[in-house]
């Protein structure tokens, strides 16, 4: 399919060839029929993209805030592969659209069928693009007669509709609106159907002359400099009851706006991007109440309702962003009087294969616009069950897989796209042939970027394919362990990113599965490739005696909108990420861990990120593991410490170590700065492919690890020791 996409270093604009989305539980297939350009948006996220770096920086101060955080945490070189992938990344454009049901997911069977016109919304799924895979709650039926040209406007009618709701209209009440482009237009609308009486400010002549038109029963042009005494002549001396502001600007004239205009305790709802420097001595007179609209209403950036189709019960939460779009759409109705017409806002149509033309007007402004719309083709006849997306044919040796490794790759993240896929791409022996992802954008990107021969967006593209003999996983948690199965079961040797699996029942199928496969598997746990473990664990070899292992992680604390945090994908920090020193820990002593006791700290609202893990070992070693995320990162994130044989190890963050014993401390550093071992982990699993086996590490090892770990969840659970034994 053919899709929108801006290149977030540059700001550069194409219409580019993805692999087709898939559709997925609880969600829509939808071919786009028409989508619509929100002007101001989308012109201030091209224009952001087009900033140079400074010029991004000082635009955003909090995100370089995050950046020298990471500097002091893991180093200049990785936080600048970090920055760099982020900017790197293609970014998918547009977040209204209406079209045609192709596909109904499991479990909305009966409530959407093949066929169905629907309005969609969502930055990020309802895209500028042929095909969008959209979530039931962000989706509604488009009512019969209601053309596609104006059922894409249903995601700018919620915003507008959501804020004027907060402004709380009154039959019969004036509101004003500042700023009548898109948004404006459409609350002043709103505010006219629900018996309010409107008064439209703006600086353009043409808007404010379409706003009457459309309904405003007094308009004022802002260019005429005393709006106060407009708003004065219009409400007989009062003032407007409320004050919808729906400017798009950086400066904070708007307020100073609405505080001329308002009456005293009026309620003045901030739907526009805006300055928010309000005349604190005016608002203060006029004790006037600001809210601010959360975009599409009640449910708008909350995952459980959005991604996982939660309702709130009408009694608590009655107009939700589904119902703002439905009624929106109802009130479209052809024959309704008086009838929302998004339609009189359209001053553009192009076709979508033109859509490099539509941003060139609306971002830079060639012409006067208000509401673009790209119109697609007709859908074709039937759409294949499943498609690839071929590179162009290259030059050069044509290998065979018994000569190399031909690796298939679910799942291209952050992590995957700044470590481990370009550590691959330059590998000799690795020939990275198909690319999978949930969104073709990034699976299409992953191609370009790193050299795949094919991108798609279902998995049987690897797991189906007899040329792919190895598979890496780089999916979310939840997928690990079935993926894994998945892989054996077709005789594919697997290298999957840490936790191997979330539970004991995923790790039980994972060994029947592997004992019947002649494909072995691997996990991500890459501490024990770095040069630094490895130094370590040869010269603990050379100590008599047990071990005492303690491995200190000054993780910080997670973003609020991290899917670690989720229940569903990530399952917290202790399955996902302190598995790799409890398995770093079990490696140094090089004995099997036999039992788990796990202390969290006092019981808080977040998952939990602070605990300590005590393993014990089969030779009686102990290895202790600390994890909090209540520290300053600038101290550093990871300190082991090794204790055996009158001698002491100790690892700050893989950049320097120490030993020390008879009296003396030696110093050891990495020949290449920090180094966590990504790179020698993935570069043995390669050769281990090509030899057939055996695995780089033993499989028992890496179940052993895993199964330490949920042990510590289950050890939290029931407040005791847990002794593992079989999954």
């Amino acid at each position: 399919m053919k899709q929108v996409v801006q290149n977030a270093r540059s700001g550069a604009l194409a219409l580019r060839t993805v692999p087709d989305p898939r559709v997925r539980p609880g969600h829509l297939l939808v071919r786009t029929r028409a989508s619509l350009i929100s002007a101001g948006t989308e012109r201030l996220a091209v224009r952001f993209s087009r900033k140079n770096l400074i010029e991004k920086a000082r635009a955003r101060p909090d995100l370089v805030r995050k950046t020298i955080g990471k500097v002091r945490r893991d180093g200049l070189a990785e936080a600048a592969r970090a920055v760099m992938t982020r900017l790197d990344e293609p970014l998918p454009l547009g977040y209204s659209a209406a079209g045609v049901v192709v596909e109904v997911g499991a479990g909305l069977e009966g409530r959407y069928r093949p066929g169905q016109r629907v309005a969609v919304a969502g930055a990020g799924l309802a895209n500028h693009a042929e095909l969008n895979t959209v979530p039931d709650n962000l989706a509604a039926p488009v009512p019969d007669g209601v053309a596609h040209e104006e059922a894409c406007y249903a995601t700018l009618c919620a915003i507008a509709l959501h804020g004027v709701r907060l402004s709380r209209p009154e039959l019969g009440a004036w509101c004003a609106v500042i700023g009548v482009g898109l948004v404006g237009q459409l609350a002043a609308q709103f505010l006219t159907l629900s018996g309010a009486r409107v008064l439209a400010l703006d600086f353009d002549p043409g808007r404010l002359a379409l706003a009457e038109r459309l309904g405003a029963e007094a308009i004022y042009d802002l260019k005429g400099g005393d709006p106060q005494a407009a708003a004065m002549a219009a409400t007989d001396g009062m003032g407007c009851d409320a004050v919808v502001i729906a400017a798009a600007t950086e400066s904070s004239a708007p307020f100073e706006t609405a505080a001329q205009v308002a009456r005293d305790r009026a309620i003045v709802s901030l739907v526009g991007y805006t300055g928010t420097t309000f005349p604190y001595r005016e608002f203060m007179h006029k004790e006037l109440t600001v809210t601010v609209s959360r975009s599409y209403g009640p449910g708008r950036y909350d995952p459980d309702y959005e991604a996982r189709g939660m309702k709130y019960p009408p009694g608590f939460v009655r107009w939700t962003e589904t119902e703002n779009l439905k009624t929106a759409l109802d009130l479209m109705r052809p024959g309704r009087s008086p009838r929302l017409d998004p339609g009189a806002l359209t001053t553009h149509r192009f076709d979508f294969d033109r859509a490099e033309d539509a941003y060139a007007l609306v971002v830079d402004g060639a012409e006067p616009h208000l509401g673009v719309i790209l119109r697609y083709d007709e859908p074709e006849p039937e759409r294949p069950a499943h498609r690839v997306h071929p590179a162009p044919a290259a030059g050069g040796r044509a290998f065979t897989t018994r000569e190399r490794c031909v690796l298939g790759v679910i799942g291209a993240g952050t992590f995957a796209r700044t470590m481990l896929l370009p550590a691959l791409k330059g590998m000799a022996d690795c020939e990275l042939h198909t690319i999978v992802t949930s969104r073709g954008i990034s699976a299409e990107h992953g191609q370009q970027r790193f050299g795949f021969a094919r991108a798609a967006t279902g998995e049987e593209a690897v797991f189906d394919n007899p040329d792919i003999n190895a598979v890496l996983l780089a999916t979310p948690h939840s997928l690990h362990a079935g993926q894994t199965v998945r892989a054996l079961n077709a005789g594919k040797h697997v290298f999957v990113e840490k936790p191997l699996s979330l539970t004991r029942e995923g790790l039980r199928e994972i060994v029947a599965a592997a004992h019947s496969s002649p494909a072995f598997f691997q996990v991500g746990f890459n501490r024990r490739f770095a040069p630094l473990s490895l130094a370590a664990k040869a010269h603990l070899a050379t100590l008599p005696g047990r071990r005492h292992i303690l491995l200190r992680v000054n993780a910080g604390r997670l973003p609020d909108e991290s899917w670690q945090r989720d229940a569903d994908e990530g399952h917290g920090r202790i399955l996902g990420e302190a598995c790799h020193f409890i398995d770093l820990g079990a490696f140094l002593a090089g004995a099997p861990i036999v039992s788990v006791h796990a202390e969290a700290a006092a019981a808080g609202g977040d998952p939990c990120e602070d605990v300590t893990i005590t393993c014990e070992l089969a030779d009686g070693s102990l290895v202790t593991v600390f994890y909090t995320a209540l520290g300053d990162t600038a101290c550093g994130k990871e300190l082991i410490e090794a204790y055996a044989g009158n001698s002491v190890i100790r690892i700050e963050d893989f950049r320097r170590m120490a030993i020390a014993g008879n009296g003396r401390i030696r110093k050891k550093r990495p020949r290449s700065g920090q180094d966590k071992g990504h790179r020698a982990e993935l570069q043995a699993f390669v050769e281990a492919v090509i030899a057939g086996g055996p695995p780089p590490v033993e499989e028992t090892q890496l179940v052993n690890s895993s199964l330490a770990t949920v042990a510590a969840v289950e050890s939290l659970g029931r407040g005791a020791r847990v002794v593992l034994e079989s999954p």
